[in-house]
């Protein structure tokens, strides 16, 4: 189970044991211990798309800065993709240039002089580590993603670059019975799960979706073992002191990241 941290200037985040055993710096953030006003309150990575209400950029840069200072991440480049809700992966190679805001859901990395961030307000965050801690990934999965299957490219990848043991982490997201969706939606996980998908159908045809579930099913489907995964059973609807929630607060709210590198030396 993930670890709630608090730094010694007050950021708030969860980490993970598995992580901490591969030497890798890491963290969840939550919305405490930041510079950002109402209602991007406190410790806000992001602004929402399409909203009038935004939060001023330099806010969210000094957050990055908290955060990254509080795992000890401070001062590296940070690294980021625009996410699409997609399977697409992106490489961070040591020694070579890398453009962030390409269009992909996840990113895997050699460099520990560099750090790899993903962002999410309701969606899944999961980190991955190779259990010496040269590799590492961040990977995005609303539920297009947990369709499409971005984790298990993210791990394919990892094994394409010489991975061959890894531990993951699933980060703080929105919980199964506050995820309602349409039947258009139970359909797709049906058909990528079929009889274990993670859903509970209603008499109105529509239902709930357990999105951290999915994403277990898909790491033990590429492997991992069930001791090689940390969880939490937060969730970002529910628990609204310590989160954002693009749905519970529609749409008018800031964004969490999952931040990591690879171990250095």
């Amino acid at each position: 189970m993930l670890n709630r941290r608090t730094s010694a200037t007050g950021v708030v985040y969860y980490g993970s044991r598995l992580l901490d055993g591969a030497g890798v710096p890491h963290a969840f953030s939550t919305r405490l211990g930041g510079v950002s006003a109402p209602p991007f309150d406190s410790l806000n990575l992001g602004n929402p798309n399409g909203c009038d209400t935004q939060d001023p950029w330099e806010r969210v840069y000094e957050n990055y800065a908290l955060l990254q200072s509080a795992i000890g991440l401070g001062g590296k480049d940070r690294l980021w993709v625009h996410q699409v809700h997609g399977p697409d992966v992106h490489a961070v190679r040591i020694g070579q240039p890398f453009e962030s805001g390409g269009k992909g859901d996840a990113m895997t990395s050699d460099d520990p002089d560099r750090v790899i961030a993903i962002r999410v307000a309701d969606c899944v965050p999961i980190l991955m580590a190779s259990t010496d801690g040269k590799l590492v990934a961040a990977i995005h999965a609303g539920w297009r993603g947990v369709v499409s299957n971005v984790v298990g490219a993210t791990i394919k990848q990892l094994q394409e670059r010489g991975g061959s043991s890894f531990v993951a982490a699933i980060g703080p997201c929105i919980g199964f019975d506050a995820f309602e969706v349409g039947p258009e939606v139970l359909t797709e996980f049906q058909s990528v799960f079929e009889e274990r998908a993670p859903i509970r159908r209603m008499d109105d045809g529509k239902g709930r979706v357990d999105l951290r579930e999915g994403v277990r099913m898909q790491l033990i489907g590429a492997g991992l073992s069930d001791e090689q995964i940390d969880t939490t059973d937060r969730c970002t609807s529910r628990d609204a002191d310590e989160f954002f929630s693009h749905r519970r607060d529609r749409g008018v709210t800031g964004r969490m990241a999952a931040l990591i590198a690879p171990r250095a030396g």
